[in-house]
């Protein structure tokens, strides 16, 4: 592999894998809040003990995240610094917010909530964890509004001295279309997966609480039919299910379907909006290569050779892509040939060389990523469906069976969430920057765009970012599996016993001084 394919395969498993960590993050940090809200409000100690217990769970998800998410920084500048040199005057106002705002926000209120507990007044530590979630969902912004300007430029001009564009309007940079389409998407595809990782967790437990209540029963009766510890402690367990994991699940479950209602209706925006602006890639993703009138969404195709030579198209539904680019069954859509004609057409009257130039994206990664996507979206219906079925009319036991999909279906989302960014980014190819053909007045086409092989850095050797890319990718590894035994370890713990209300009350004890997860 040569230069530009080595940068790009480093910058791409290590941005998936931060990418991983990022929607628990910003889904989860709302939901933590909202749990401790209830408990502020209502005094109810199981709110107070799920918001300590997927709290835990969030620290070392953000922890992991942080660690990942510097190396991104880095690598625009040592892979990637032709491309850093293009976009400086632009990308410089987002990412310094992005930093000294939203993550200073974030990172500072939940030093504050971690080490509060006990030492804060309750309405002010709440304000802390409430500060964390607006700092992680502005966080989110400031970064999607960096990434629009990759795809959509705009507020800027050509500095011909300078070579690059300059910035002459940060508002209309802040507002691009792109942005404010994009990022109610990724909000609620975040609120998507941490609202399947609570659901599925409490599902499980309330499964695993009913199994071992039905063996505490069994173990009891042969004893005695007077009343036995066994058949208190059974009690206990289906208690805990009526009092904490129920309500918590229930909440996570509408959390879940509010969230995949809102991601049907802003990715059909963002399709409409992407078929204004990249109409090559929402070809290319439906291996659309001839215009045509009433063109039918693919279901499934295949390919041998990854280019529009073999396509076959298998099954289809009749003019449904033409009513998802703009409405009306009958438009045409155009092919990816047809593009690629209009693309070459537009440079060569434009006086720019790019002679022998694909515009396209790879077809095979773009239809089936945007496929993946929608697939892996099902693993939260199933549990969002098949938990609010079993926990209808004040229900207290989950199937075993079900508990154990219900985890086994927690990976959905964050596949789903990796799918639609490697579809959104892999389809900008072949440019790092796309031309504004939808606004030429905002950005010129002509002039404000670059192609990956230009974005790279002049100064690096192959063997250089081989070294890295193994290394990221070894390390990256290892703390993958940290990061599972870790969530596993407290997921499988439980959350803490509750209170004894008999026990005197003892802020001072050495046990409450632990800087530790167990607060």
């Amino acid at each position: 592999m040569d230069i530009v394919d080595l940068s790009r395969w480093q910058f791409g498993i290590t941005t998936v894998y931060h990418f991983i960590l990022v929607p628990l993050t910003i889904g989860l940090a709302p939901m933590i809040a909202i749990m401790q809200t209830v408990w502020w409000r209502t005094g109810n100690e199981a709110w107070l003990r799920a918001t300590k217990f997927f709290g835990k769970l969030f620290l070392i998800n953000f922890a992991l995240g942080v660690a990942t998410g510097i190396v991104q920084e880095f690598q625009f500048g040592m892979n990637w610094s032709q491309y850093s040199r293009f976009v400086a005057d632009v990308f410089g106002a987002p990412l310094a917010f992005e930093a000294l705002v939203a993550f200073f926000l974030e990172s500072t209120f939940l030093g504050l909530w971690f080490f509060g507990w006990k030492k804060l007044p309750k309405g002010v530590h709440l304000a802390c964890i409430w500060l964390v979630a607006i700092g992680v969902t502005a966080s989110a912004y400031f970064i999607i509004a960096a990434n629009s300007f990759m795809q959509h430029p705009v507020g800027v001009e050509w500095n011909e001295q300078l070579e690059r564009p300059q910035m002459n309007n940060f508002w209309a940079v802040l507002t691009n279309n792109t942005t404010l389409v994009a990022f109610p998407h990724v909000i609620l595809g975040a609120w998507l997966t941490a609202g399947t990782v609570v659901a599925a967790v409490c599902i499980w437990w309330m499964a695993r609480n009913a199994y071992r209540a039905k063996q505490l029963e069994a173990d009891a009766a042969p004893v005695t039919t007077a009343p036995s510890q066994l058949g208190a402690d059974a009690e206990t367990l289906r208690g805990e299910n009526d009092t904490l994991w129920r309500p918590v699940a229930k909440f996570a479950l509408w959390a879940t379907i509010v969230a995949g209602i809102g991601l049907i209706v802003t990715g059909d925006m963002q399709a409409k909006l992407m078929f204004e602006q990249q109409p090559i890639k929402m070809a290319a993703a439906e291996s659309l290569c001839e215009s045509e009138k009433g063109a039918g969404f693919s279901v499934f195709a295949t390919s041998r050779q990854n280019s529009c030579d073999d396509i076959e198209h298998i099954i289809t539904i009749p003019n449904m892509l033409s009513f998802l680019a703009d409405g009306d069954f009958h438009s045409e859509v155009k092919g990816v040939n047809q593009l690629q004609a209009e693309y070459e057409k537009a440079f060569a009257d434009a006086g720019v060389n790019m002679a022998g130039q694909n515009f396209a994206p790879n077809l095979f990664i773009t239809y089936w990523t945007f496929r993946a996507m929608i697939f892996w979206g099902l693993g939260s219906v199933i549990v969002a469906i098949g938990g609010l079925w079993y926990l209808r009319k004040r229900r207290i036991e989950v199937p075993r069976k079900f508990g154990t999909l219900a985890l086994w279906m927690m990976p959905t989302p964050f596949l789903a969430n990796s799918s639609g960014w490697i579809f959104t980014e892999m389809g900008r190819q072949p440019w790092v920057v796309v031309p504004n053909w939808a606004d030429p007045e905002e950005a010129d086409p002509f002039k404000v765009h670059m192609l990956v092989q230009d974005g790279v850095s002049l100064s690096n050797s192959s063997a250089a970012v081989w070294t890295t890319l193994i290394g990221f990718t070894l390390l990256y590894g290892a703390l993958g599996v940290v990061w599972f035994m870790l969530e596993r370890r407290y997921v499988l713990e439980g959350p803490e016993a509750p209170a004894d209300p008999d026990a005197p009350a003892d802020d001072d004890s050495e046990e409450s001084e632990k800087l530790s997860f167990q607060y």
